[in-house]
């Protein structure tokens, strides 16, 4: 068993640098062709700092493994908001530009009533509903570039910065960076079945926990430098747009490329747990962290300990339950 966690912790540190230099260089190719920051932000920053979940997820599928794929995305959302989100509010809460909120807000709560909707009724997500989200996906970088277009920013420092490096050094760190996240992702699956079976806990459960919190480390990452530096709103805007992506792209294309079924191992009577705790704990701590600024304008330290407080019950109850 010593090998499967060996294994296990390599698949976990590939993935965070892979997702870490795909991340730099993606910037640095956006930087280069003159594309605006916000966009960067809402798009290229996103989508890589969720390149794990989607590299996961999507093994798991394709591998028959849709419990580790449902879990991973449900419990991505739970950890980027509940611990990562609830670290910087805690640390240092950051004042919220209610206007650039509202959209990225109505998007994720929009999609995560779909999906909510599919999972209570159907007890299973079709390829169908996959291209549905995959759909979604494409329709959110729409409108998110649109919107991002009628603002215009000046180039920081650090665009200037990025501007200088080879630009043939920015492709091949992203050629790199994408290799690692596969095979972080592949050694990630593989040997958390491994583990999940030897200990004798369901696949969700370790989806929900241990794989979420792996792959959500990128933005954990970022949520740290970010305020190191002062910026914990441009964090806190990161994590919504990768919460949208764990729903639409990383649900989306796990389902796509094959159905599943919403895992039975542990159920309230007959009904499963993710429906009465996961479900509801993804909504709750979301509205809990993007409700309060819409009245005040600001976050505040008690709902970054809160948030905290609940992330603890929550992994507590999917190893104790």
């Amino acid at each position: 068993m010593l090998v499967p966690c060996l294994l296990f912790i390599l698949g976990l540190a590939l993935l965070i640098k892979g997702g870490d230099w795909f991340v730099d260089a993606a910037t640095g190719i956006a930087h280069h062709y003159h594309v605006s920051e916000l966009i960067i932000g809402a798009t290229v920053v996103s989508i890589g700092t969720t390149l794990p979940e989607v590299m996961v997820s999507a093994t798991s599928a394709f591998t028959g493994h849709g419990e580790i794929a449902y879990g991973n995305a449900i419990g991505s959302i739970i950890c980027n908001t509940a611990l990562i989100a609830a670290i910087t509010i805690a640390v240092r809460p950051p004042k919220v530009d209610v206007k650039a909120f509202q959209s990225s807000v109505f998007f994720f709560f929009a999609a995560a009533i779909i999906y909510a909707a599919i999972a209570v009724y159907y007890r299973a997500f079709s390829r169908l509903s996959g291209i549905f989200f995959l759909a979604y996906f494409v329709g959110y970088i729409i409108a998110t570039i649109y919107q991002a277009k009628k603002s215009k920013q000046q180039p920081s420092e650090e665009e200037a910065q990025e501007k200088e490096k080879p630009l043939w050094k920015q492709y091949v760190l992203l050629v790199i960076g994408a290799a690692l996240i596969a095979w972080g992702a592949d050694l990630l699956v593989d040997n958390a079945t491994i583990i999940a079976k030897w200990i004798g806990i369901p696949e969700a459960v370790i989806g929900l926990t241990l794989v979420a919190l792996g792959t959500s480390l990128p933005e954990l990452v970022t949520a740290i430098t970010s305020l190191v530096k002062g910026h914990g709103s441009l964090s806190l805007g990161n994590i919504i747009g990768a919460n949208i992506f764990n729903i639409v792209l990383v649900s989306g294309m796990a389902t796509t490329i094959r159905p599943f079924s919403i895992p039975m191992e542990k159920t309230f009577g007959s009904i499963p747990t993710s429906l009465v705790v996961d479900i509801p704990v993804m909504l709750f701590v979301m509205a809990l962290m993007t409700i309060p600024p819409f009245f005040s304008g600001k976050m505040s330290r008690a709902q970054g300990i809160l948030l905290l407080a609940i992330y603890a019950a929550f992994c507590v109850f999917q190893f104790v339950y």
